[in-house]
């Protein structure tokens, strides 16, 4: 049966080196997919202002979701009309989960008293501060402090005191998920959510059609998104355990960062079948275009 094949992936970690930020492996088997216009939807702590210079370097025309699913921007015209619920700014169609950074940056001040010294928000941090802990170029630090949903939060506290932290954060309404380098406190959203949320409106756009979601990621606040797909593609990290799924359709890669990536998308798409004598791109192409085509 022809399926419309929607990959939904996590960024840092996961299509982008933990380290370097590089997604050059991955390059092959993206610009198979766009030959073949399988949508490559990155679903992303990273902000607007982040993916606006990552979408061109990926060459990406598909949806986005941003701040660990607190919005969701869809390009204007992608769909026939426009998603209910959105506000359209800047060419792109917006539909908001959470409240305001300012909200939770309120929120955070007020936990100063119980927990002072053992937390560091990106608005005390500052654009220094966010370089050295991530590694990040002064442009780039800069763009990840352009949040507009969340505040993100380096806890240095004890293990102990950081889970009274979250507990104390949820009480007061956040939803407070563990990525891979940060907290990020932020309102009733999570990938997941944003995840079915957009599926929805591609099955509205072509209703006589099947789907197979593929979602992929490497840190506890990927195992939503994970769930909320057909597959799930745990990617391996180099600086911590892979997230917990009990997912039916889970594979766990070998490899990290792009190269497990390229290895979990592959396996889905079909690569664990391929005859040694042919080429890995060739077949790939060949059961894309069968499956996606007809």
């Amino acid at each position: 049966m022809t399926q419309n094949v929607l990959i939904f992936t996590d960024l840092d970690g996961s299509l982008l080196d933990h380290f370097s930020y590089s997604f050059s492996q991955a390059k092959p088997l993206l610009a198979l997919l766009k030959e073949v216009a399988v949508p490559v939807i990155p679903v992303t702590s990273k902000t607007r202002a982040e993916l606006a210079i990552l979408r061109c370097e990926l060459d990406s025309h598909d949806p986005f979701v941003v701040e660990n699913g607190a919005a969701v921007f869809i390009p204007e015209n992608y769909f026939s009309a426009p998603p209910p619920g959105c506000v359209l700014a800047n060419g792109l169609y917006c539909y908001q989960f959470s409240e305001s950074r300012e909200h939770w940056i309120a929120l955070l001040a007020l936990q100063e008293t119980q927990f002072g010294g053992e937390f560091e928000t990106f608005t005390s941090m500052g654009k220094e501060g966010i370089k050295a802990s991530t590694g990040l170029s002064e442009t780039a630090a800069h763009m990840a402090n352009q949040r507009e949903f969340s505040e993100p939060v380096r806890w240095i506290g004890s293990d102990e005191r950081k889970q009274l932290f979250i507990h104390t954060l949820t009480q007061r309404g956040a939803t407070v998920l563990q990525g891979g380098r940060f907290l990020h406190v932020t309102g009733a959203c999570n990938k997941g959510k944003a995840l079915q949320w957009l599926f929805e409106q591609y099955r509205c756009e072509a209703p006589a059609s099947s789907f197979l979601t593929i979602a992929a990621g490497d840190s506890d606040n990927d195992v939503d998104m994970l769930n909320a797909a057909d597959c799930a593609v745990v990617i391996r990290s180099p600086v911590h355990e892979p997230p917990k799924t009990e997912h039916p359709h889970i594979f766990l890669t070998r490899e990290t960062g792009p190269q497990g990536w390229v290895e979990g998308v592959s396996w889905f798409l079909g690569a664990a079948d391929r005859p040694a004598t042919m080429d890995s791109t060739e077949y790939l192409r060949k059961k894309l275009r069968s499956l996606c085509h007809g």
